[in-house]
């Protein structure tokens, strides 16, 4: 069965799960099916992190529980496909199995689990809050001092996890099979989803302003032209303020003499370039 027609008997398989109850048997049936032939979609996905230690069946198990995730939370009524929406929920399972196993570099036991739990408590507070949460917010909620904090923040920086952060929301106006093949080409941008992690905790102390050009450069992707234009300033501007807000976040960590991180969070290469 070709691509397409995968693509098509999927769509017909989740009409008919929409008009099933969840307890019956014809709803297991279906569920099972629709299951069953997205199958590849998983080992597609997983094949991009077959040069990892961990054993490929294994990856391919945490991709099966991503899928099975995506059949039962995706809604034909919103106009997405299936794919468009499996892809990143399959990925986001790989990644966190990753994350919660995988250290390169020897971390302590005590350390890795500090890390977990504050990268797990800063993501639910982003949340709840609706922005980035301050050091001092996750230290509370998770009865932390702010100095432990740090210091999981310090332990996620030996962590190399792989990224599929290429595939972003704004790819959910496109087809399917366009969202494969950009999955096929994309690099895994280690540098970025490493700044990305190494920062987090830290941008609630910068000024409102410093936040957002952060947020759409490293995050958005915004040129330094575009968030010119977006804040009122030239772009000369924008790079001299991208230039003392890095140095500001050095100094933060500098600053607690963290062992492993002499020189800060470094920017991704071209960060401070002009785009």
């Amino acid at each position: 069965m070709g691509k397409s027609e995968a693509r098509e008997l999927s769509d017909a398989l989740f009409e008919r799960l929409a008009g099933l109850a969840r307890e019956t048997h014809a709803y297991s049936y279906v569920r099972g099916t629709v299951i069953e032939l997205n199958m590849p979609l998983v080992r597609f996905i997983a094949a991009r992190f077959r040069h990892r230690a961990e054993d490929m069946e294994d990856i391919l198990q945490v991709g099966t529980i991503g899928l099975i995730k995506a059949v039962d939370g995706y809604d034909p009524a919103r106009g997405v496909e299936f794919i468009t929406y499996a892809i990143p929920t399959i990925a986001g399972e790989i990644k966190r199995f990753f994350r919660d196993t995988s250290w390169p570099v020897r971390v302590p036991r005590s350390m890795q689990e500090l890390y977990l739990k504050v990268a797990r408590g800063s993501d639910r507070l982003e949340q709840e809050l609706g922005r980035l949460p301050h050091p001092e917010e996750i230290a509370e909620d998770l009865d932390l001092t702010v100095e432990q904090v740090l210091e999981g923040l310090v332990a996620g920086r030996v962590y190399r996890p792989n990224s599929l952060d290429a595939l972003r929301d704004q790819d959910s106006d496109e087809s399917g099979s366009a969202l494969l093949d950009r999955l096929g080409g994309c690099d895994e941008n280690f540098e970025l989803a490493d700044f990305r992690t190494a920062v987090r905790p830290l941008l609630g102390r910068l000024p409102r302003r410093e936040q957002t050009v952060l947020k759409l450069r490293f995050w958005d992707g915004w040129t330094q032209s575009e968030i010119a234009a977006r804040i009122g300033v030239s772009q000369m501007h924008v790079s001299r303020l991208l230039t003392a807000t890095l140095a500001r976040l050095r100094e933060e960590l500098d600053d607690r003499d963290s062992p492993g991180w002499a020189d800060g969070p470094q920017a991704p290469a071209g960060a401070g370039t002009p785009g």
